[in-house]
């Protein structure tokens, strides 16, 4: 029997679903059933629900544990929502069930929530514990919603389908987030149906504890290894390039056609990522390959990411980065004498759960490169205490990426192009296996950075 592929679509391409019909699950007639989708809340949704990703502009979760009120944001939200209902109407939704269906679970969240807000009022309960339980229940709606809609969307339009809801709303039975999957997925043929999973998953470890906002992805990972996956797919709203188009010009850049997941790895440690790296791992050792397309250029084959890819050609395939980290100069004359300096600094990190990006030492010197996210002012005065010098300087990080750049002088030319613009280094760092070469340079030189790679190197 054919084995089945798992696919993810995206919150801005669910949005745009009569598209995402056209381009990818009716595409081609002969394709419609063994395809199992697992589906993210509409563009935007989770950000009412939880907090602005990028901004942090509260939503309701935040609302709540700040103890603001939060009942007109959850109005707001149901508003949104059956608007949104409304504009899928034209793809064959049955509003009604799907007005009903929304409406009983912000009528639910109320519910929650209000008893919630009793019981922090109360003072006899873990306020931390609550809390993580109302995030995972707020996350919960957005995903329910979108695999609702989309297959009562598929169900009128005359093709079996079914909606798989991981959220566990009303369940009182204790689950694993793994036996969750596996018991909703047990007695189910993907063969002859088209599935629609939620990206949220409830589980006794909370998956938002484990993997907060990429929990979606996960989830993909996890129902491809469950069911083995003949692909993973992930279905984007661009192409995975070899740049960002909004740093470097459209007309410059180009789609990847192959990588492996080091290269991915390597990518996500910068924010660029094609797969979270928790997802990538389980797909990885699983032998399952993974596919990052563009859902609205469904001609493109898109990326295709294996294990043993190696590029038959030294070069660079992805130039990328961020200007929203810093570096931590670590200086002790003591340093070039005593051993276990590294072993005290990453301590600090560990009890503080930061990871850095990058490092690099000389005799009395250790440079960290960190997200701007994880400077927190108690871990900081911690090393300060510790050490001769801590210096805090805000810098920004690029990097020239690929499965195959172990070649005589690809490193001189980075450094070239880069002096060439007028860029200083700061630090710079590439390990023996070579697949990243890591340049710290002034933060307001990050745009000219990434395209004097990309001119030198990739172009």
């Amino acid at each position: 029997m054919t084995r089945v592929t798992v696919e993810k679509i995206g919150g801005t391409s669910m949005t745009r679903f009569a598209e995402i019909l056209g381009n990818i699950i009716l595409r081609d007639p002969a394709r419609v059933y063994g395809r199992i989708y697992v589906v993210s809340a509409y563009g935007g949704v989770t950000n009412l629900l939880l907090e602005h990703k990028k901004t942090g502009l509260p939503g309701i979760y935040a609302r709540f544990a700040q103890r603001d009120e939060y009942a007109g944001a959850l109005e707001e939200l149901k508003k949104h929502l059956l608007e949104l209902n409304r504009s899928f109407v034209s793809c064959g939704l049955d509003l009604d069930a799907a007005n009903r269906f929304i409406s009983e679970r912000i009528d639910g969240l109320r519910e929650y929530l209000g008893s919630m807000s009793n019981l922090l009022a109360s003072g006899y309960v873990s306020r931390d514990e609550l809390l993580s339980a109302a995030r995972e229940l707020l996350a919960s709606v957005g995903e329910s919603h979108a695999a609702f809609n989309s297959a009562n969307i598929l169900r009128q339009r005359g093709f079996r389908a079914d909606a798989i809801d991981l959220s566990g709303w009303g369940e009182a039975e204790e689950l694993t987030i793994d036996q969750r999957i596996a018991k909703a997925l047990a007695h189910l043929d993907p063969a002859g149906n088209v599935l629609f999973v939620t990206g949220y998953c409830k589980g006794t470890e909370g998956v938002m504890r484990e993997f907060d906002r990429g929990y979606s992805e996960v989830i993909f990972s996890k129902v491809s290894v469950l069911v083995h996956a003949a692909e993973a797919v992930i279905h984007k709203e661009f192409h995975l390039s070899s740049a960002d188009p909004t740093i470097v010009d459209a007309a410059k850049i180009h789609p990847v056609g192959n990588t492996n997941f080091d290269v991915a790895d390597q990518l996500a440690d910068v924010g660029m990522e094609a797969i979270h790296p928790k997802a990538a791992k389980p797909l990885e050792l699983s032998g399952i390959p993974v596919r990052v397309k563009n859902a609205f250029d469904p001609d493109h084959d898109g990326t295709l990411i294996t294990r043993e890819y190696i590029c038959p050609d030294s070069k660079i395939e992805f130039v990328s980065g961020s200007k929203k980290v810093s570096l931590i100069e670590i200086h002790d004359t003591r340093m070039v004498a005593e051993v276990g300096s590294d072993y005290r600094i990453m301590e600090v990190l560990v009890r503080y759960r930061v990871s850095y990006i990058s490092k690099s030492t000389n005799a009395n010197t250790i440079d960290l490169i960190l997200w701007d996210r994880d400077l927190k002012p108690p871990m900081l005065d911690e090393l300060k205490s510790m050490f001769d010098s801590v210096e805090l300087q805000p810098v920004a990080i690029v990097c020239a990426i690929g499965s195959n750049i172990a070649k005589p002088g690809i490193m001189a030319r980075a450094a070239k192009a880069l002096a060439d613009a007028g860029v200083n280094i700061i630090t710079v760092s590439q390990t023996a296996r070579q697949t990243n070469m890591q340049f710290a340079v002034d933060r307001q030189d990050f745009i000219t950075a990434q395209r004097a790679l990309h001119a030198e190197l990739c172009e």
